[in-house]
């Protein structure tokens, strides 16, 4: 799961995957379905040292690949903030590209306020036995060794799993590049019993023919690497998954202000195409 970065929405200088675990008949065997998924946003609650007295946007999210070739995903997050002197144009674009089998991981993010370039981040990340290496190439080169963790889609994976098998609560590090790209976060997630959507539930028809299926509520909180004490995490989503992996009715809380997101259009891509059987 990719997070859209603190920094980027009030400076602008990100895991959501459609995910369907075929577990069934097939040993360990975990398709993920390549889609395209748009979010509306809107401020949903806002504090008065937020300095932000407005703001509304889109994100985009694609997600390709297989279990054999790796996962690419093109995740974009643009917002329009008002903090009552001026508008401002955030926009964070972010490339990745994950091998489950090889346990790599490559990414690069831009952040850009009215269009222009504030920062780039750009690495890769391996899973070394010692924990994960990552290997910095903007704005910085240089080296980072890290406490072993999960990459974005496994991480994903284990949250569909651990709802799957009825487990409401687990705790696990998660490295996803995101901001300076080179620290790991902690994450805990908690996960509902499954619900029916309700007849008046307008979000869940955007959803398309997966808009009458049972839904798992999901809230997962980050916590930075080594700090998590009794402290407020530094972000928390909320969604609901269904079992094939869609996420909707988004809330994303940076704790000065709150994002609610709303799944206004889902593109299944390349469907009924047979999926890799990797040895």
């Amino acid at each position: 799961m990719l997070r859209p970065s603190l920094a980027t929405v009030l400076l602008a200088g990100s895991t959501l995957a459609v995910v369907s675990p075929a577990l069934a008949g097939m040993e360990g065997a975990r398709t993920l379905i390549p889609h395209r998924a748009v979010y509306d946003l809107k401020l949903k609650d806002v504090s008065e040292r937020s300095g932000i007295e407005g703001m509304y946007g889109r994100m985009v999210y694609e997600f390709t690949g297989s279990a054999c070739a790796g996962y690419t995903t093109n995740f974009r997050f643009v917002t329009r903030v008002d903090t009552g002197e001026d508008m401002r144009l955030t926009d964070q674009q972010t490339t990745t590209f994950e091998n489950l089998k090889a346990g790599s991981f490559r990414f690069d993010t831009k952040s850009f306020t009215d269009d222009k370039l504030d920062r780039q981040v750009t690495g890769e990340a391996s899973d070394q036995t010692t924990g994960i290496k990552v290997a910095l190439a903007k704005p910085d080169a240089r080296q980072v060794e890290l406490t072993p963790a999960q990459f974005p889609t496994e991480h994903m994976l284990e949250v569909i799993e651990n709802a799957r098998q009825g487990k409401r609560f687990f705790e696990e590090r998660l490295f996803d590049g995101s901001e300076d790209g080179d620290q790991s976060l902690i994450t805990t997630t908690v996960i509902g019993k499954p619900q029916t959507p309700a007849a008046d539930d307008v979000d869940a028809g955007n959803a398309g023919e997966f808009a009458k299926k049972p839904y798992w509520p999901v809230t997962i909180a980050y916590y930075n690497e080594d700090q998590k004490t009794d402290s407020l995490p530094i972000y928390r989503m909320s969604f609901k998954l269904y079992d094939n992996g869609i996420t909707r009715d988004l809330t994303m809380d940076y704790g000065d202000f709150v994002l609610s997101g709303t799944l206004s259009k889902l593109e299944v891509l390349d469907k009924g195409q047979p999926q890799d059987n990797c040895h």
